[in-house]
């Protein structure tokens, strides 16, 4: 199976959680189980220090860009892992984290960052970015790769996707002017679309569009259906719960 693992950090490029331990991990042993995965992920400035060399191998005309976006490859550090470097210097090269300004304030304009991001999964996942590839899947992870569901679930022609649950509790809620200015279907403003008690929600992009859901542990699986660990989403997790899986993720002995 040829699979693209899009994800916001991994280690050892990027980390501020487990979110980065899992990313740098699972794809390549998945990789060594003879599976073809490929890992995209934004090309922050520590990325692009700690994947040593990179060429660029396309160039994306992507709305929201003030400029054409470029895609670098390389490999993951210490495996044979393909990897993707999504280079927007408006929204990535800065100072700070991943998601937040050197004051710990979130980047004011993180739903362009990782609307732009979620544009450019898609162009690869489709087979647009010219590369000549084009997997049978797409894994996703957390609310920053929520809207790759939903903008593939457009598509006559498309890989199945996964979106995994690793916090619940951080959902990308931004308002509804951001909804407007992503340029996003107007009916996805909608209870059971992308709206969340009148805010747009990145996580259920995933949560609403993507054609099975995981999250990291059996347990976790039942209890986000429940009010008390559900962050509001346990009525549409008891809904799609033939569709969610719960696997305990796995340790890294290397």
């Amino acid at each position: 199976m040829d699979i693209l693992f899009a994800s916001s950090e991994a280690h050892p490029l990027i980390k501020t959680g487990g979110l980065a331990d899992v990313a740098g991990s699972l794809p390549r042993a998945i990789r060594n189980s003879k599976q073809e995965i490929r890992l995209i992920l934004p090309a922050y400035p520590a990325a692009i220090e700690a994947a040593g060399a990179l060429k660029t191998v396309a160039t994306l005309d992507l709305p929201g860009a003030s400029e054409p976006v470029r895609l670098l490859q390389g490999r993951l550090p210490h495996t044979r892992v393909r990897l993707y470097l999504v280079d927007c210097a408006q929204y990535f090269n800065r100072d700070g984290g991943p998601y937040s300004a050197p004051d710990g304030s979130d980047w004011p304009d993180n739903a362009d960052r990782f609307a732009l991001f979620a544009r450019a999964v898609c162009a690869v996942a489709l087979d647009r970015a010219g590369l000549d590839w084009q997997p049978q899947l797409v894994h996703c992870n957390d609310w920053q790769t929520g809207l790759v569901p939903a903008l593939l679930s457009q598509e006559t022609k498309r890989p199945a996707t996964l979106f995994t649950i690793h916090n619940l509790a951080y959902q990308g809620l931004f308002d509804w002017h951001t909804f407007q200015r992503l340029g996003l279907p107007s009916d996805w403003w909608a209870m059971d679309k992308l709206e969340f008690h009148d805010q747009l929600s990145f996580i259920k992009g995933g949560l609403v569009f993507a054609d099975w859901i995981s999250t990291v542990s059996p347990r976790y699986a039942k209890e986000i259906r429940t009010p008390q660990f559900g962050c509001g989403l346990e009525g549409l997790l008891e809904h799609r719960k033939a569709q969610l899986s719960g696997i305990l993720n796995g340790v890294d002995y290397r």
